[in-house]
Order: structure tokens, then C-alpha cells, then sequence
């Protein structure tokens, strides 16, 4: 029995340093060591919180790193031939021209400078469904109205400053509001604040624009015939001949603003300067 004891008692002593050891181990894997994982911290337990600033993401790009898309001009210009074509493709997403052609060039406005008129028609607080009307269908006899009606060329002249066009300037002939002069340039500063202040009554019209003008010409050319089922919203112009044939394409596909402002000899036919204007857009949008 003592031979027993003594050995039991052995025993007894090897227990308790083994259970000293694995009780350290267990007090080990509490606080575990990171794997490097592709550059990426991997760890064995759960981590400890970690603060705000090692939490937020790394955007995946920049407005500074956005790649310009790669538009030849002379591609552009080869589509309007004989003719000006300007183009500018705004990324909204990252507030940056990804496409810029003749930005500064001059173009009589036509049915454009529609934008103008409604913005002041609406901050006098007009009448929304006829504003809406002017712009989804081009209204031109509406257009003539509220020009006269609200400010004539000095609508041009104060949403000019107002919003920093520097290449925007009323008619020459105060009664000809399709005569003013816009850029590319200018018209995308015109988007900008149309969606910045969320204008939805000229958002709305401009999503809801009519195949047909009130005229009977078809406005679909351009960023409607291109955008190949992508969300859009625009407002056009068309005019001839002072002495060109004016067709312009103007407004928002997907989260771009897209303005290409076009003019073709008045020997080139309105179908085939508008099936011009629709393939530099689909050139634009890839």
C-alpha cells in the first residue's frame, strides 16, 4: 500500500505540472498573432475593434486618377462632315469631363435655350405644365410666349451670370430667342444646376420628351437612338439655315451628362444630319 501511495503520489505531482502547462496554451490562443495574408492582416480569433479611420474603405478611384475616354476628334469631326461638331461627356460621379471637343466653340442655340426660359418661368412661379410642355414637346409658340413674357434677353443675361456661362449671349435680335449663342461648355453648367437643385418639374418633362416635336420633327436623334436602353432625359434643338443646318443633342444618360452640339451644311438633309449626330453620340457613350 505505501509502494501504491508513493507512486500515486507521483502522479499526482506529474497532473498538476501538465495542467499548468496546457492552462498556459489556452492563455496563449487568447491573444493570437496576425497572418499576413496578401498584404491583408488575417486573424486566428476575433479581433479587437479597430477605429473609423483604419475601418472606411479606399475609394477604388478618384476625380483625379478618372481616365479621360479615349474620343479621336478627328473621328468626330469625320462623322459631320463639311460641318462643327463640340462634345463634352461629364462623369457626375466623380465631377469630371471625361470627353472634351470643342468645349468653347459658339453654336446658335435653337430649341435649347429652352432650359433658360423654363428655369425663369419656374422661379417666378409660372405655369409648371405648360413649362413642362414647352420642353418635352419643343414648344416653340410657348417659348415665344414666355420669352416675351418673363425677361426676353435678359433671361439669357442673368442665368448667364448667374451660373458662369462665359460663352452664353442673348440673340442679336431680341425677338429671335433660338438665336442665342451657348457653348458645350455652357450647357453642361446648365445640367449641373438643373440636377444640383434637383429641378424636378424640368427633370421630369425632359425624361418624358415626345418622339415627335410640336413641329412633327423627330427629336428621338442623338442621345435617344444611342443610348440603347440606358435611362435619359433630354432637350434638343434643331433649326436651318443662318446660315447652317443646327441639330443638337443635350442632356443626362445614366449618371453623365452628355452635350454634342452639331452644324451641317443646309445642302446635308435633316434626316441624315440627324443619323450624323446619333453616331457621335454612340461613338461618345462606347
Amino acid at each position: 500500500m505505501r509502494k501504491l501511495s508513493g507512486i500515486f503520489l507521483v502522479g499526482l505531482c506529474l497532473g498538476a505540472i501538465g495542467a499548468v502547462v496546457v492552462t498556459a496554451a489556452h492563455g496563449n490562443a487568447a491573444a493570437p498573432q496576425p497572418i499576413a495574408v496578401t498584404g491583408i492582416a488575417v486573424m486566428s480569433a476575433t479581433p479587437a475593434p479597430v477605429s473609423v479611420t483604419q475601418a472606411t474603405p479606399t475609394p477604388s478611384k478618384s476625380p483625379a486618377t478618372t481616365p479621360e475616354r479615349k474620343v479621336d476628334a478627328a473621328a468626330l469631326a469625320e462623322i459631320v462632315r463639311d460641318g462643327k461638331v463640340s462634345a463634352v461627356v461629364f462623369d457626375r460621379v466623380h465631377r469630371v469631363a471625361t470627353v472634351s471637343v470643342g468645349a468653347d466653340r459658339g453654336y446658335t442655340s435653337a430649341s435649347v435655350v429652352k432650359l433658360l426660359i423654363a428655369l425663369s418661368v419656374l422661379e417666378q412661379d409660372g405655369p409648371v405644365a405648360d413649362v413642362q410642355r414647352m420642353l418635352s414637346r419643343s414648344d416653340d409658340d410657348l417659348a415665344s410666349r414666355f420669352w416675351m413674357a418673363y425677361g426676353g434677353t435678359a433671361i439669357v443675361t442673368r442665368w448667364a451670370g448667374k451660373l458662369g456661362l462665359t460663352g452664353t449671349r442673348p440673340p442679336a435680335d431680341p425677338g429671335r430667342w433660338g438665336d442665342t449663342r451657348i457653348t458645350a461648355a455652357d450647357i453642361v453648367k446648365v445640367y449641373q444646376h438643373l440636377l444640383d437643385h434637383k429641378s424636378t418639374a424640368i427633370l421630369t418633362a425632359l425624361r418624358n420628351a415626345t418622339e415627335r416635336g410640336s413641329d412633327g420633327f423627330r427629336q428621338y436623334f442623338g442621345i435617344p437612338d444611342a443610348a440603347a436602353g440606358r435611362p435619359w432625359a433630354v432637350k434638343q434643338g434643331w433649326s436651318c439655315c443662318r446660315p447652317a443646318r443646327t441639330l443638337h443633342t443635350t442632356g443626362v444618360v445614366d449618371e453623365d451628362i452628355v452635350v454634342v452640339l452639331t452644324e451641317h451644311p443646309a445642302s446635308v438633309d435633316y434626316t441624315t444630319a440627324a443619323k450624323r449626330v446619333t453616331e457621335v453620340v454612340t461613338t461618345l457613350l462606347g
